[in-house]
């Protein structure tokens, strides 16, 4: 009895031995396969495998996501075209890790998501746009008093009109509207573009630009902003696109300039492209402004949009005294993802 009892001991502790041997060895063998979706959509199905392994960790390429499965199966989904670097690691139980990286390439083709066409007659939208209101400088010591009047912004023939006026009104030498989706639609990545002809006079300062959604709790500039479009009547013809944020706002922003034609006689394109590892401003699909995104940034969760003409302040410097109005008109602005 004793003999048995000793032989099973002995089994038991060979069995284990083995057993743990085999989870301690390093994962080896480790083979990655990517399916890309057929329909543009930019999902992309992973399978990874390897021997001794327990968990797969994926780094889609993209800058900023990570995954990590048991499995070794993993969707994900990209929001830009382009060639993207995988790497996946696998690990054992004791935190050895193989890694493996292939190259995933795919055309992601954008549907439309939101848009304003600005086709009917009379104010903006209201489920669509909302208004700031009121002067105070807007932290710019922009000269302008913000209405929701008709006078400073409506729709007609097709065009939104963002208007500019020099008249009294409540103190304020100037008049004009800043319309915003701020509660009303947001979103995060995707391809912004609007078709715009500019003001021209010095002093005038339309804008086309986002916010962070969440700038009613951690204030300006930690939630971040996004300029598509800046002109300013001083400098004509030249286009300003700029990232602001934390520690880079204000005079230590991240932009860039791109000189063009007529500006304020001609619309053109304003454009964003918007990804998990890319910031990219154009206009007339021209890149003049390209900055690598990570989770660092905050530029990975809602923003809204706004449209605004501004009249001097800080950026805008002195306005003409001869200025009596100037006109935003905006034939469109469009989301894709």
């Amino acid at each position: 009895m004793r003999t048995l009892t000793l032989a099973f001991i002995f089994l038991s502790l060979f069995s284990y031995s083995c057993n743990n041997s085999k989870t301690d060895s390093p994962p080896a063998d480790l083979k990655v396969d990517a399916t890309v979706a057929a329909n543009k959509s930019g999902n992309v199905s992973f399978i990874a495998s390897a021997t001794n392994a327990t968990s797969y960790e994926f780094d889609f390429g993209d800058g900023s996501t990570h995954a990590v499965t048991e499995t070794g199966a993993a969707t994900y989904k990209y929001f830009g075209s382009g060639t993207y670097n995988v790497v996946v690691t696998a690990s054992n139980s004791t935190g050895t890790t193989i890694s493996k990286s292939i190259s995933v390439t795919l055309d992601v083709e954008l549907s439309l998501v939101w848009s304003d066409e600005f086709n009917t007659d009379g104010l903006p939208d209201p489920a669509k746009w909302g208004y700031d209101l009121g002067a105070g400088g807007w932290g710019n010591a922009e000269a302008e008093y913000y209405t929701n009047r008709k006078e400073n912004a409506s729709i007609s023939n097709g065009t939104l009109k963002i208007t500019a006026l020099k008249e009294n009104y409540s103190g304020s030498a100037y008049t004009s509207a800043r319309i915003l989706t701020r509660d009303k639609y947001a979103f995060t990545f995707g391809k912004v573009e609007a078709k715009a002809k500019l003001p021209s006079g010095v002093g005038t300062w339309p804008a086309i630009w986002m916010l962070g959604n969440n700038i009613g709790t951690i204030g300006w500039p930690a939630c971040g902003e996004i300029d598509i479009m800046e002109h300013l009547g001083r400098e004509q013809n030249k286009i300003y696109g700029t990232l602001h944020y934390a520690g880079h706002s204000g005079g230590n922003a991240v932009g860039s300039t791109r000189m063009i034609s007529n500006a304020s006689t001609e619309f053109h394109i304003y454009s964003l492209e918007w990804t998990p590892n890319v910031i990219k401003i154009s206009v007339d699909n021209q890149v003049y402004h390209n900055v690598f995104n990570s989770s660092e940034l905050p530029f990975n969760r809602d923003f809204f949009i706004i449209m605004n003409l501004a009249m001097g302040g800080n950026f805008a410097g002195p306005i003409d005294p001869a200025f009596t109005s100037a006109t935003l008109e905006i034939d469109y602005i469009r989301v894709y993802r």
